[in-house]
């Protein structure tokens, strides 16, 4: 293992770095293994030791390697404050995306999941998936028209720009009779969905080694995109409310913050809403301080029956501070693949022009359906949608607290897609085990660490549990 490429004209500490990012990206080490003593390391290299530590501070900066004094040097297991290069090159091994996981629970999670694809009689709940249960989702048709219509929409200016205007039209006016928002049509850039826009803003207005902020845990940390733009994520604390304004200003006084990216009512996993009042607070500490927001609001159509603090951090903004994304995949499915990015025109421009760049357009069908949804299909079917996923979470309550009694701790979530579990702090010894217990009892859940959390927990998506 500890033997680097020959004809490399690199310089050494360079092959050292990039032959240590290839032992983590293929496996060889994983998260929290220990490297050899540096003497070690130089002896199995054939360098010298001085070479080594030079390559080793280096990946520590970054965060990929964490050094502890009189312990020794260990990959990383968490991916906060870690500085990956851009990965824009594809034909480049990436190296810093993590791997698939390997651990006994995930192995067996596989195992169970191509069992019940030979075997209908099999009941697996997996909850761990991101997207809507199938029989929860809408029945849209194609609108009425001729395909030529549907051509000439496809070869016309629109498409490739911001997106169709008869589909801004149907965003802005959704968007201000389901949350208040008041948006011209000319600040709406159509998206594939929220991801697309996150790795947009990601690509298009930070710049390698920028600092960027998360809450903690968060959707975000899961997702490569902030690793390929070579960025450094850093960790909001939450309580109750969202994100602490102390816990922000804390982490503002110690890194220079370019961004924070927030998902604040019904968050991802934790099922969290921000107060009004907290994201008012917000809003202002980061106005004062001028980071930008990046608002994904991806679930707060799916209340289950209160509306308090339901509205989006962008309803508060007056200083055109929040570039603010949707989609409608947690509403109709991520098949229908259209989202929208509301931001000043300079912004939403700029990055529709790279998109184009990036996929060519737009591909007008999907807007078509989504316009369906919005103008058709939306009024009838989120009434229904919300009461069946109350009911749903609802029995997953049920089945935990009887499966698992107090050893779970756990809030019945006012909405969104998930109960965000956790075990006490005492039992953390435990957790193994208890993730095979869920698989003992068919559940597939997703692991908090898979968020950026250090605590024992687990986020399961009810909409796909059936009692």
């Amino acid at each position: 293992m500890w033997q680097l490429e020959p004809g490399d004209a690199a310089p050494l500490y360079q092959r050292i770095i990039r032959h240590i990012e290839a032992a983590v990206a293929t496996g060889r080490l994983a998260p929290g293994d220990r490297l050899p003593p540096e003497r070690d390391l130089a002896r199995l290299l054939g360098v010298n030791r001085s070479t080594v530590i030079h390559a080793l501070d280096a990946m520590a900066d970054r965060g990929v390697l964490v050094r502890k004094r009189g312990s020794g040097t260990y990959v990383n297991k968490e991916k906060w404050g870690v500085q990956t290069y851009a990965r824009l090159n594809w034909q480049e091994p990436p190296a810093l995306l993590p791997a698939a996981r390997d651990t006994p629970f995930h192995r067996r999670a596989a195992v169970l999941r191509r069992q019940a694809e030979r075997d209908s009689a099999l009941v697996l709940h997996d909850l761990s998936r991101d997207d809507l249960s199938p029989g929860l989702l809408p029945e849209i048709s194609i609108p009425a028209g001729s395909w030529d219509d549907l051509v000439r929409a496809e070869q016309g200016d629109e498409a490739p720009n911001l997106g169709l205007i008869p589909f801004r039209r149907s965003v802005a006016r959704f968007l201000r009779e389901t949350a208040g928002l008041t948006v011209p049509f000319d600040d709406i850039c159509i998206t594939s969905g929220s991801r697309q826009a996150v790795f947009l803003i990601t690509q298009c207005l930070l710049k390698v080694g920028d600092a960027v902020g998360v809450e903690a845990p968060s959707y975000f940390y899961s997702l490569p995109v902030f690793q390929a733009a070579g960025l450094r994520l850093y960790a909001l604390p939450m309580d109750g409310q969202g994100i602490t304004v102390d816990g922000l200003e804390r982490l503002v006084a110690r890194r220079s913050l370019k961004m924070i990216f927030l998902n604040p009512v019904f968050h991802n996993p934790t099922g969290t809403v921000m107060t009004d009042g907290r994201k008012k607070a917000v809003l202002d500490f980061c106005a004062a301080a001028r980071i930008p927001i990046v608002e994904d609001d991806a679930y707060s159509l799916l209340d289950f029956g209160t509306t308090a603090g339901n509205s989006p951090m962008k309803a508060q903004d007056k200083r055109d501070q929040v570039l603010y994304t949707g989609s409608l995949s947690s509403y109709a499915g991520r098949n229908i693949r259209a989202g929208w990015l509301v931001a000043p025109p300079g912004i939403t421009a700029k990055l529709a022009a790279a998109r184009h760049m990036m996929d060519a357009g737009l591909s007008v069908l999907p807007q078509l359906l989504a316009g369906e949804y919005l103008e058709r299909v939306a009024a009838g079917h989120l009434p229904r949608l919300r009461a069946e996923l109350a009911a749903r979470a609802r029995a997953l309550a049920d089945f935990l607290r009887a499966a698992f009694g107090d050893r779970l701790v756990f809030d019945l979530p006012p909405g969104g897609l998930y109960i965000y579990a956790a075990m006490r702090p005492g039992d953390a010894k435990h957790y193994p085990a208890m993730q095979q217990e869920f698989l003992d009892h068919g559940i597939i859940p997703a692991l908090g660490e898979e968020f950026g959390d250090t605590q024992p927990s687990f986020r399961l998506n009810h909409s796909l549990f059936r009692a």
